[in-house]
């Protein structure tokens, strides 16, 4: 198991390219199994979720290769297979996305119940109740959802649900519902752009969507879909963390490949905070301020703060001039790092979906447990701007969702190395 060791108080300086989005990418994936042609996928970063769903594919029949150029190519061999076991699903939430899929073009789906990090409860429910909506015939077995339906038919669908419209159901109904006979409503449809880029894929296969990027999506079925060439959109919460990367080590960077209308929240509160973030060249140029000022955050559904980038922005306001609060509106218990924080210097006190953030001066190195994901980034971006070294056990997870992020950070001048955990216990 490795751990990453980081040299503090290092400025970041240079350039980073931003890879094609995680969370468009494994849903289209997914998607590739509505056709037996071909799909060739372009902008799918090396990530652990997306060999894990390349597993997971390749268990349900399909052929995938990656290409010398990065592309990935997808074709189905194999129709006979449907199950998705637990082995495969429970390492990443998105494996829950082949279920549309198998069920549309299958008739029949067997997923386990989906795994991921440890942010708290994220029922799928949801997916459940719109797949039944369509015709399926559902039940749980064995940990497993099993779904069953000769041909799905068009309805009306509402997605909302308590902390907002669910990002992967919204993908699993609409996958369903380009094969399904008539036209399929959903309302409460989530508007994230990684659904928007799921749904511009799906009408390159053929499929009649529109509606994209708003809450109501109407869909006709189609009998059929082919194959197609598709880029992934820029990952905004890679782009959003480098932004961060360069506040909080008081340097500068340029970020290439960046979408900034899918960032305009979070430009928004870096600006706000002092932060200076400019356009340039079709990328991004952000610098830090000589003083940080401290800001309000609620995390909400797109077009809101993205929940992905509340633990790294916690980290960033833990060295700002005053006091912060943020608060979190789409997994209330998103708050494992905050203890982990605290053993960096952080002033951090919970109290319930809230944190108030006390800023301090500086941060003090010290040896720090990562969580999930988006908890790892937060700590590497402490480790940057803390007094001495400071060593992240368990990257694992950040290898979920960031290419060699070492490695590309140490190019814009911080010193991280990646090594055996074994070698710093």
């Amino acid at each position: 198991m490795d751990s990453l060791v980081i040299q503090g108080g290092m400025k970041l300086r240079g350039s980073i390219a931003v890879n094609g989005a995680k969370n468009a990418a494994l849903p289209i994936m997914a998607a590739a199994l509505l056709s037996d042609e071909p799909s060739l996928i372009r902008g799918v970063p090396d990530l652990q979720d997306v060999r894990s769903q390349i597993a997971l594919l390749t268990g349900l029949g399909a052929a995938v290769l990656r290409q010398k150029d990065g592309a990935l190519e997808i074709r189905v061999r194999d129709q006979s297979q449907s199950h998705a076991p637990y082995d495969l699903v429970r390492k990443m939430r998105a494996g829950i996305c082949v279920l549309g899929p198998l069920l549309a073009r299958r008739g029949r789906a067997r997923v386990s119940m989906p795994g991921g990090c440890a942010i708290g409860d994220r029922p799928v429910d949801l997916h459940l109740r719109g797949l039944a909506a369509l015709g399926a015939r559902i039940r749980l077995a064995n940990g497993d959802i099993v779904a069953t339906a000769k041909r799905l038919r068009g309805a009306e669908i509402f997605l909302g649900g308590n902390f907002g419209s669910t990002v992967l159901g919204t993908a699993n109904v609409m996958c369903a519902a380009t094969l399904a006979r008539g036209q399929t409503v959903i309302e409460g449809a989530a508007c994230e752009p990684e659904t928007v880029d799921l749904a511009n894929y799906l009408n390159a296969m053929g499929a009649r969507i529109t509606g994209q990027g708003t809450p109501r999506l109407i869909i006709e079925g189609v009998r059929e879909l082919h194959g197609c060439e598709y880029r992934v959109i820029p990952d905004r919460i890679e782009a959003g963390t480098f932004l961060v990367a360069a506040a909080i080590s008081r340097g500068e960077l340029r970020l290439q490949n960046v979408r900034l209308d899918h960032l305009v929240a979070v430009i928004d509160k870096l600006r706000q905070i002092g932060v200076r973030v400019e356009k340039c060249n079709g990328g991004v140029h952000v610098a830090a301020p000589q003083r940080l000022q401290p800001g309000t955050i609620t995390t909400q559904p797109y077009p809101g703060f993205p929940t992905d980038l509340q633990a790294q922005f916690m980290a960033l306001l833990a060295l700002a001039h005053g006091n912060s609060i943020i608060t979190e509106k789409i997994f209330p218990d998103r708050f494992l790092h905050v203890a982990e924080l605290a053993r960096l210097g952080a002033r951090v006190h919970r109290e319930g979906a809230t944190v108030m953030v006390e800023g301090q001066p500086k941060l003090i190195a010290a040896p720090v447990m990562a969580s999930d994901l988006r908890a790892s980034a937060a700590l590497v971006l402490a480790g940057l701007a803390a007094q001495g070294v400071t060593v992240v056990h368990r990257v694992y997870h950040i290898d979920r969702g960031y290419e060699r992020i070492e490695k590309r950070l140490n190019q814009a001048g911080a010193r991280i190395q990646r090594v055996d955990q074994a070698e710093t216990e």
